[in-house]
Parts: structure tokens; sequence; C-alpha cells
């Protein structure tokens, strides 16, 4: 439990004033941080509790000893840090988890993993911290947990890279994100019960109707249980698919970024157009394709940039 430094959980209205009053009477130091009800803090443990829910974040190097000893005993009434097991037994038994990175993001791939787990390797997910990638601030850690979940023993994994140009072509076929997601979930699955033939079942978080993923399933996927689920990252096996499908997606940015001398980044802001424009002036628009999602509305408004761009450079 020792590597466990982050833990969410939801409030009531009733239990987020009682956990202001316990912080304040435990010396806690308040802070104002956005989309925050309140926030607290001590040297190794910080307490968020925000507005929308509202739910509590904990995090520090004392994340587990705040929550079993006065989280979870003061203001939930329940022990739920380290028993996992008893309620959430499906967790436990043998599974696959997946997930994607890159699917709202212009530059880079759409990448897809999937985790097999027992609940040996479950247990192990959880002592090393496999959480969401979403809660996962730093690429680094993103880095180190992806490395320590590939050398975990008895544990199987998958990864799908869609490449910008391969994903464009496929995109422009299928016409529709939900059934190239569905594509690339039905081939990570596929390939881990070739290896893993006599696993029952396969969970993910729910991007489309279940049919379009199961219709996409080969022979050995319509034999097994497909569930898609809201918040399925709390599952050990998607959690670890969600932090390997982001460590593939974040190193093919940072390489190719290497590659060309710029930083690539993430997402689709103002600083992704400006990127992309500038990739466009020095090397042509033909590179675009390479490196981003076509069909995604940044590239129709990526002349107006570069049209832009040179007026200012040639006035």
């Amino acid at each position: 439990m020792a590597a466990i430094t982050s833990y969410t959980h939801p409030l009531t209205p009733s239990q987020a004033e009682s956990l202001k009053t316990l912080l304040a009477a435990r010396g806690f130091e308040f802070m104002t941080k956005p989309y925050c009800l309140y926030a607290a803090a001590k040297p190794k443990v910080n307490v968020l509790v925000y507005e929308k829910g509202p739910k509590v974040v904990v995090q520090g190097k004392e994340t587990v000893d705040f929550v079993t000893n006065l989280l979870e005993p003061e203001i939930l009434g329940e022990a739920k840090l380290g028993y996992e097991e008893v309620h959430h037994p499906e967790m436990f038994q043998p599974h696959i988890g997946v997930d994607e990175s890159g699917k709202g993001d212009f530059f880079g791939p759409l990448v897809i993993a999937g985790v097999y787990v027992d609940g040996d390797v479950a247990r192990q997910l959880l002592e090393i911290g496999a959480m969401d990638s979403k809660r996962i601030g730093s690429d680094d850690r993103i880095a180190k947990l992806a490395a320590e979940i590939r050398r975990l023993p008895g544990l199987a994994w998958e990864v799908v890279s869609i490449h910008p140009e391969r994903y464009n072509m496929l995109y422009a076929k299928m016409g529709n994100l939900n059934r190239l997601l569905a594509w690339g979930h039905a081939k990570v699955i596929e390939n881990l019960l070739d290896r893993e033939p006599g696993c029952p079942r396969a969970v993910s978080d729910q991007f489309a109707n279940p049919a379009v993923l199961r219709a996409a399933m080969q022979k050995r996927g319509k034999l097994i249980e497909l569930v898609q689920r809201t918040k399925a990252e709390s599952d050990p096996a998607v959690a670890a698919a969600s932090i390997l499908a982001r460590d593939g997606f974040v190193s093919w940015l940072k390489a190719h970024g290497q590659r060309l001398g710029i930083e690539i980044p993430k997402g689709v802001s103002e600083i992704v157009k400006q990127t992309a424009a500038t990739l466009v002036k020095h090397h042509g628009p033909g590179l675009l394709p390479l490196l981003t999602k076509t069909h995604f509305r940044t590239s129709q408004e990526l002349p107006l940039l570069t049209v832009s761009d040179q007026a200012n450079k040639t006035s």
C-alpha cells in the first residue's frame, strides 16, 4: 500500500462539510484552489474537495495514512482502501482491461493497450500504484509506471499504435471514430486471447454502443464476455492499460518532436494550432497527414493561421 500517493472518492455535501471541520481540527492549512470547495494541506498530504460531485482527492506520501485513519473511519464510515478484493471481487478474477490514449489529440497516434490480469497480478498493480493515467500529471511518472507494469510476472500486455497516416486512412474508410476505436479494441483483445485463450472477460470504458465492439470482434473475441462501463479505469487491468497507452502516445510525440526539432504539444489548444502552422511553414502541408488526425476541425483552421503568419512575415 505504501506506493499509493493519490486517492479519490465521492462525497455527499454533508460529508464535505464534516471533512472541512475535521481538517480544521487537525491543524490543516487551508488554501484556495480552482474548482474546489476548499483545499487543505500538511507537509506530506494534500486534500482537495472539488465542487463537481463533490469529491475528495487525497495526494502525497501520507495518503494511505490519511485515508485509513481519518477519511474512512471519521467521514466515509467504511473501510475501502486495502479492501478492494472484498468490495470488487470481479477485479481480481482473470480478465482483460483495455483503454486508449490520443483520441482527443490533434497530433500523434491513437494508441490502444490491453492488459491481462489474474488475482496475483491485480494485487501487484494496486501495490505499485497503477491508476487511471488521466490522474497522473507527470510524463516521467507514466514512463516509470509503464516500465514496472511491463515487468510484472504473470501479466500479459498488448499495445496497438495507429500512427496518423494509417489512422487517417482508416478513418476515411470507416467514417466514424467509434468504429475505429472498436476495431482497435478488438485487435488488442484478439491478440491477448491468442496468448491467454482461457480468459473469460474483457473490460473497457464505454465509448460506443456495445454492439459496435461486439461486431468488430473475431472468432475468439465473440466467445468472451465484453463489459463496457463508465469509470472502468477503477479496474486495475484497465488502469494499467491506460498507463501503457498513454506511455506509447507520449513517447511518439517526444520522438517525433526531437526528430523535427520542435516540441509537439498535446490536445487541441491554440499552441497546437501554432505548432502545426510552424511545421507547415517549414516543411509544407504534406507533413500534416503524417503527424495529425486530419478530420479534426483544427485542420480546417490551419490555412487561416498560415496565411496570417505569412502576411505578417512579409509586412
